[in-house]
């Protein structure tokens, strides 16, 4: 039997509560002490809002954000043994307050755009992009900020990336600034408002 890998939920109500994590080839964690930060900055401000992890992966950053307080979450992931992982967090978690779909990000967020405009409600947008992992990636920040500049600022209650430290990011994107970044090593966060 494979040796599975795991993290845990940092905080809140869930605390402790493990979380499968995909194979390294097909997925990167979001470091703790990143999560911790994340949620440092945003505390309070989580509470009882939606948010949602448009790159899932594991989802210990949408399901970090259930345990601290938020109502509802969503995620998207496109490779189908992640997506099966996710899922199998969500149920060991927190299953009714989280929607998960499987396929590619760039085109299932204006579902959840959609799903947010006609429930009148905002969230705060996750991208944690597999920037150095797998093939094809080399244009995926492109692709992320053209998301973000469409994504209307009426549902938004902020913007955040965990990108490679060395990336310059844009001062604006479309109705978003940057408000700033947070290094951690080789990764940062970057928060926009």
């Amino acid at each position: 039997m494979k040796k599975e890998f795991t993290t845990k939920i940092i905080a809140g109500k869930y605390k402790g509560k493990k979380i499968v994590l995909p194979p390294l080839e097909v997925t990167r964690s979001s470091k703790a002490i990143l999560r911790e930060s994340l949620f440092n900055r945003l505390q309070n401000e989580i509470y009882d809002t939606n948010f949602v992890e448009v790159f899932g992966g594991s989802g210990s950053v949408g399901l970090e954000a259930l345990s601290r307080g938020a109502k509802y979450a969503y995620f998207i992931e496109k490779e189908r043994n992640s997506y099966e992982i996710l899922r199998r967090n969500a149920k060991n978690i927190d299953e009714k307050s989280t929607k998960i779909y499987l396929g590619d990000a760039f085109e299932l967020i204006f579902d959840i755009v959609e799903e947010l405009k006609r429930k009148k409600e905002k969230a705060y947008f996750y991208f944690d992009p597999p920037f150095s992992i797998r093939e094809g990636m080399e244009e995926i920040y492109d692709k992320v900020f053209e998301t973000i500049k469409k994504i209307p600022k009426n549902i938004v209650e902020m913007i955040i990336i965990e990108h490679m430290s060395k990336l310059k990011m844009p001062e604006k994107l479309g109705n978003y600034k940057l408000e700033k970044t947070k290094k951690f090593g080789k990764s940062s966060l970057s928060y926009y408002i």
